[in-house]
């Protein structure tokens, strides 16, 4: 199977970093990669193979695919998604916030239905039993994380070399015994967003990221992109994964340390550039992110 995979990897574009750790095979059919991303959109080639399984966890940023329903689904650190390699032929991920880090596991459904791991043989856990529950009818399932999830998944990561792929072995079992027993309820499941209604946001993103030093209220931004108040700021948060409110004001704070270094504008003029109109109220704010008074910053 790793020679097969190896010809259907995903190849992205428009991508400043891409780290991806050779598959490792678990089992016969079961195999585990990492990446590293850092980019702004990401398209995908590869085979539309509707019996290779995937099931992506996000250990860090955040990751959006735009799916053939027209719908978006985006996961953020700790949430999971599965779905067949069909599912996401030739299509469209974002990196929001400009950075991914995560792993995939990536199951040959033929496989495990012929020959399973000896411990899940017989419990019901087979390629069409997952096929059936998370993939028919070409969908993608997203999950937020929960406690029981995260101990499985962080386990593929943070032990011991000597140890590591012992654990790895383990712990997909876990994960697949998890999943056979798995609600597949609203309460469990990520909200999906439409296209259009995540286009606007990005669209609001682009504006508040290009004019910071303005001020823009969530009922002026609903008027001007007909939005619904609400709407607009939980799909904001889905999308970049905080308020606007928290996600402007790291990026202003981002902005602000970037100038402090490397130009010599004032503080004042700085705290303008970035929103603020009052010097103590600017320096108070980059105090709290950075742990360091503006001069400082810039003198250190």
């Amino acid at each position: 199977m790793i020679n097969e995979l190896a010809d259907i990897r995903c190849s992205f574009s428009n991508h400043r970093e891409l780290e991806h750790i050779k598959a490792i095979e678990l089992y016969p059919g079961i195999e585990l990669s990492h990446f590293t991303i850092t980019a702004d959109n990401l398209s995908i080639h590869h085979a539309a193979l509707d019996d290779i399984l995937e099931i992506n966890y996000c250990r860090r940023g955040r990751i959006g695919w735009k799916m053939a329903s027209g719908n978006s689904v985006y996961l953020g650190q700790g949430d999971f998604s599965l779905h067949t390699l069909k599912a996401c032929a030739d299509s469209a991920m974002s990196l929001p916030n400009g950075a991914y880090e995560g792993l995939t596991i990536s199951v040959d459904l033929r496989i495990l239905n012929d020959n399973p791991p000896e411990i899940i043989s017989g419990t019901g856990i087979t390629g069409t039993f997952l096929y059936n529950r998370f993939c028919k009818d070409n969908s993608i399932t997203s999950f937020a994380g929960n406690e029981q999830t995260e101990q499985i998944f962080s386990a593929f990561c943070s032990q011991p070399d000597h140890l590591q792929l012992s654990y790895q072995k383990i712990k997909v079992l876990e994960l697949l015994l998890y999943l056979s027993t798995l609600k597949i309820d609203a309460q469990n499941r990520l909200t999906e967003y439409h296209s259009e209604q995540v286009e606007i946001v990005r669209a609001i993103h682009e504006q508040l990221t290009e004019h910071m030093e303005q001020r823009f209220t969530i009922e002026a931004l609903s008027k001007q992109y007909l939005m619904n108040p609400t709407t607009l700021k939980t799909t904001f948060k889905s999308v970049y994964g905080a308020s606007i409110a928290t996600h402007m004001k790291r990026h202003r704070m981002e902005q602000a340390a970037k100038l402090l270094r490397k130009t010599d504008t004032s503080i004042a003029e700085i705290a303008r550039q970035v929103g603020y109109d009052s010097q103590s109220r600017f320096t108070a704010a980059f105090k709290e992110y950075s742990g360091k008074l503006p001069r400082d910053y810039r003198g250190g």
